[in-house]
């Protein structure tokens, strides 16, 4: 028992000071956790499941979960940094945001407004020089992987929204891969309106849940 407390407790502390260590850049911090943490929950499965060896086990399951670990999340390097600007610049004057999320992803919030007419999927006109832009950062980062996720309102339930949330991650999609995004790199979702950022109760806040989001990220 004392045996595999320590080891598991030692996986703990170096996943503390991965993170705490100032001195290594962003990437690398994100890394160190992930193999910090992945050292942690290895060498806890390896000592509850070794039986008569466990020091043995705990150990090897310590480097197993740090290898997973480290392979784990999303990175944050240069060519993130200027894919997030380019995006920020094609964007201005549009409604569309484009943000960096906790997790080291490029959020591309795009409202409905200049995106689909209300219970439509074809993309607008105002929308295409956008996506032709994010198209083009995209095909320059060959690492970025894409996922873009639709969504609603809560106006005309599940039976209509869910597929026509779809149907919008879909034609937004199909319009990258027009552009020479690789298919294979791209990912959708819809969640009908139960993804909701604003109140249903309004016409702003209903207006601001018909949406489409696009995640550009790049694995560690």
């Amino acid at each position: 028992m004392n045996k595999r407390l320590s080891l598991i407790s030692i996986a703990v502390i170096a996943a503390v000071a991965s993170v705490g260590c100032q001195s290594m850049t962003d990437q690398q911090r994100r890394v160190g956790t992930g193999a910090g943490v992945g050292a942690a929950a290895g060498g806890a499965i390896g000592a509850a499941t070794a039986g008569g060896h466990r020091g043995k086990s705990a150990a090897t399951g310590a480097a197993v979960g740090a290898a997973v670990g480290a392979l784990g999340g999303y990175v944050w390097n240069r060519r993130m940094e200027q894919q997030q600007a380019e995006m920020q610049s094609a964007a201005q004057g549009t409604g569309v945001d484009v943000a960096r999320t906790a997790d080291n992803r490029l959020k591309v919030n795009i409202p409905t407004d200049i995106s689909f007419d209300t219970g439509r999927a074809e993309i607008k006109p105002a929308l295409r020089p956008v996506l032709d832009s994010f198209a083009k950062t995209i095909n320059g980062n060959p690492n970025a992987t894409v996922q873009v996720v639709g969504h609603t309102d809560s106006t005309g339930g599940d039976a209509v929204n869910n597929p026509l949330s779809v149907a919008r991650a879909q034609a937004t999609r199909d319009y990258l891969i027009e552009r020479g995004v690789q298919s294979s790199r791209i990912t959708i979702d819809g969640r009908g309106e139960h993804a909701p950022i604003a109140t249903n109760d309004t016409d702003t806040g209903r207006a601001r849940n018909r949406r489409v989001e696009i995640f550009v990220a790049e694995r560690a």
